[in-house]
């Protein structure tokens, strides 16, 4: 007995190393990810004041395409440096093929992109007065799109080598330059011209360029930051190996699918959107409400996001680890709790949070669950990938992004017409729903890990349940005051209860 209860508590103990110290990195990655995110998500609340609902529309489908651009350029490299580099044990020539591969197929695309310019500017023209401006637009854009591949590969090395100070602190650069840039153009500029109209800032400030400056303030940012990152790209001097390129290649392209087909899944709806609604005098400014509440559930957008960047290397240094798979089972409980805790806090503070963005963008707030139920989705699908990663049948996920892809565009064309972006909101839902049900299934039979299914049903239920009690309270009539003590009690209940379920999850692995 005494030695059951020893062994359960070393368990508990190494269990919660583990997990601080990829909680750890993951706090780390966050400083450049949910902080430095968030800063730059600050930028929503003067974009959605300075612009208009269709303006803010375009600023909406620009980044919309270059979500899908993003994967030509990286083109699954990425993923495949990590896997390599842990195959080939760190061989330099690893980096140095991927990285040399990457600096130059963006400089070939950013040449395409620009020379075709006026060319594409056409897609981007249905209801905006920018018109004369798009070229320009998409040569900028093609500039950030080239300077962020070229550092994709720098910034994996640094994660590979966990240097996620230096990670952190030249992502913050970059987010704080944005921001300066942008505030620079938008605010700052306008008020010197009107206060002088002489002034030097006539030089470098046109007004008629309006959201053009949201691209411009992000191209030279991400120019500063390839400079930034110049000590890294001097070990490309390991050389090309022409082999070794071509098996990252055959690793990679599954990826680039997967990937590509994911931005389906994850962007098309903002491109397609003003293309299938009823009334096309409305597109952008659908458009534009869309983008803008879709910025709302970006605590759990920014969550996913940094936890795949500390968790990708921290999943592949255990796979050698006799408990490996016990070990993702854990993650993934902590990481399904931590989801439903931010889906819950989001929901039972909404009318506080909704001051983020203008008065004018409000009437899309019903979207705001939906949303973020659908990217707690897509954060349990994107820890169950490493099932895929690890025994490189990459084609699977290429396979599962595909048939998201499928959902996505049959539920767009469907929906939207008639329910407009609620019919958008839905669809995104229901295709990570799919994906992450699919790939379980099919992951359970080639890489068994024992997931706990019924933990991933508490956590999600018990938010439902918290958020709907909230709602019931809220209609007895009860005061503001009240109305926040209530939320926020109803918020603590959780974490209690999820730090007592999860323990006791603990206990009984190590009692096995």
């Amino acid at each position: 007995m005494n030695f059951t209860i020893a062994n359960s508590e070393y368990f508990a103990k190494t269990d919660l190393s583990i997990l601080r110290k990829l909680a750890g990195q993951t706090a780390i990655y966050g400083l450049s990810s949910i902080l430095g995110r968030l800063l730059n998500y600050l930028l929503v609340p003067l974009y959605t004041r300075v612009f208009d609902t269709g303006e803010y529309g375009v600023v909406t489908q620009f980044y919309a395409y270059a979500a899908f651009l993003n994967v030509i350029f990286t083109y699954g490299l990425e993923t495949a440096f990590f896997k390599f580099n842990q195959s080939e044990n760190g061989r330099p020539q690893v980096y140095s093929t991927a990285l040399i591969s990457v600096i130059t197929s963006s400089l070939v695309l950013f040449g395409i992109l620009a020379f075709c310019s006026p060319l594409l500017s056409g897609i981007f023209q249905a209801g905006t007065s920018q018109q004369p401006s798009m070229s320009l637009y998409i040569t900028w854009f093609a500039g950030i799109l080239a300077a962020d591949a070229m550092t994709a590969i720098p910034f994996a090395r640094l994660r590979q080598q966990n240097r996620a100070v230096r990670f952190a602190v030249v992502r913050l650069i970059n987010i704080a330059l944005n921001i300066g840039f942008n505030i620079f153009f938008l605010v700052w500029c306008p008020k010197a011209v009107v206060e002088n109209p002489a002034s030097w800032v006539t030089s470098v400030y046109h007004p008629g360029q309006g959201v053009g400056y949201v691209f411009l303030a992000n191209f030279l940012a991400s120019l500063v930051t390839l400079l930034l990152l110049l000590p890294e790209l001097r070990h490309i001097t390991a050389g090309f190996d022409s082999g070794l390129w071509k098996k990252m290649l055959r690793y990679g392209w599954p990826l680039m699918v997967a990937g590509f087909a994911g931005m389906v899944n994850e962007t098309f709806d903002r491109i397609m959107l003003p293309y299938l609604v009823k009334d096309p005098s409305t597109a952008l400014d659908q458009l534009g409400i869309y983008g803008a509440c879709y910025k709302l559930s970006i605590l759990m957008t920014l969550f996913v996001q940094t936890f795949r960047y500390a968790s990708e290397p921290f999943f592949f240094s255990q796979a050698s680890k006799a408990d490996a798979r016990q070990i993702y089972a854990r993650v993934m409980n902590w990481f399904v709790f931590s989801c439903a805790f931010i889906f819950l806090f989001v929901m039972l503070f909404l009318d506080a949070i909704q001051f983020f963005i203008g008065e004018r963008f409000r009437s899309g707030l019903p979207v705001v669950p939906i949303l973020l139920m659908a990217n707690l989705c897509l954060g349990v699908y994107l820890n169950l990938s490493i099932w895929y990663k690890l025994t490189g049948k990459t084609t699977w996920g290429a396979w599962f992004s595909l048939i998201g892809a499928i959902i996505t565009l049959l539920l767009n064309f469907l929906l939207i017409p008639s329910l407009g972006f609620m019919g958008a909101a839905w669809a995104t839902l229901v295709c990570y729903a799919a994906i992450m049900v699919i790939s379980y299934f099919v992951g359970q039979r080639y890489y068994h890990v024992p997931y706990d299914t019924g933990a991933f049903l508490i956590a999600v239920g018990l938010a439902l349940v918290l958020w709907g009690a909230s709602i019931y309270i809220d209609t007895l009539g009860i005061g503001t005051t009240f109305h926040h003590v209530t939320n926020t009690c109803l918020l603590l209940i959780f974490p209690a209860a999820a730090w007592v379920f999860l323990r006791r999850k603990t206990r009984k692995f190590a009692e096995r």
